[in-house]
């Protein structure tokens, strides 16, 4: 009863205060009416704080822009969201600290905030990985298409944007956009340099060096195409090969505490069985 009435009284006082809070915040500031993104992450920033949409950490900036900006979630509403969760599982810390045992309550009432705070950045981390996986695996052949067209005479920033509109995935976009800022005037390093920013991956760092250098020392871009493409595709055959020898031991892990734990219980039921039951295997006279 004493722990129902303690969740009971920190869930009433979290609601109270994101109420209060988000009743404090500006019109202009509050998340805009139809904003595209995922739900949980708009309605946990539409309870958070007005301080955290002040100002958000330059590496949440860079975390979202490398997940993708999943959803148009921008950093101050992340920032929201993280200090909501901390907020909302702050509750759930307390319900377990008074049924934990010993000083355990005290590090699960501690840890649930901190564990809801961090968790929005787990989300974007994943986002960022599945994004840098496809990206790799895509890259090849893109350059492979961006060659051909710069063969048949298109310049580097058309034909950015005609590969990337006959494609999809992360490559794809960002190359779509980086051909649309430079139609809008945007000079084409620097809408590459914006690009290197979006997907953090060193091939991407590679490739816009080696466009660079191409640019300013006149070498063909053909050729250096050609060589992205081919460092592209040794780069993902050792990441694959790096994959498969850490999958090696998780296996192995696995049969040990899976696979032959069944194989030694079937064994012992079978030796259980013939040793109660020792005449059973005797022909009948």
């Amino acid at each position: 009863m004493i722990a129902l009435l303690a969740f009971a009284a920190a869930t009433l006082a979290a609601l109270g205060c994101a109420a209060l809070v988000g009743a404090s915040l500006p019109r202009g500031r509050r998340p805009r009416a139809g904003a595209r993104g995922p739900r949980a992450i708009r309605a946990l920033a539409g309870l958070g704080g007005a301080a955290a949409r002040r100002a958000a950490p330059r590496d949440l900036e860079r975390l979202i822009a490398a997940a993708g900006v999943p959803g148009g979630v921008e950093p101050r509403e992340a920032m929201a969201a993280k200090l909501a969760a901390a907020v909302a599982t702050a509750p759930i810390g307390a319900l377990l600290g008074t049924v934990a045992p010993g000083r355990l309550g005290f590090a699960l009432v501690l840890a649930a905030p901190v564990a809801g705070f961090f968790a929005p950045d787990l989300w974007l981390l994943r986002q960022a990985a599945r994004r840098a996986r496809v990206a790799r695996r895509q890259l090849p052949e893109l350059l492979e298409l961006l060659r051909v067209t710069i063969d048949a005479g298109a310049p580097l920033a058309a034909a950015l944007a005609a590969v990337g509109a006959r494609a999809e995935g992360p490559v794809a976009r960002e190359w779509r956009t980086a051909g649309r800022e430079v139609e809008l005037g945007v000079s084409l390093a620097e809408a590459l340099e914006a690009m290197r920013r979006r997907l953090p991956l060193a091939e991407v760092r590679a490739l816009v060096a080696a466009l660079d250098r191409a640019r300013r020392h006149g070498a063909p871009l053909a050729a250096t195409l050609s060589a992205q493409a081919a460092d592209a595709r040794l780069a993902l055959r050792r990441r694959v090969q790096e994959d498969a020898a850490r999958a090696g031991p998780k296996i192995q892990l696995v049969v040990a505490l899976l696979l032959v734990p069944s194989v030694l219980l079937m064994v012992a039921a079978a030796l259980a069985a013939a040793l109660l039951d020792p005449g059973g295997g005797t022909p009948l006279r």
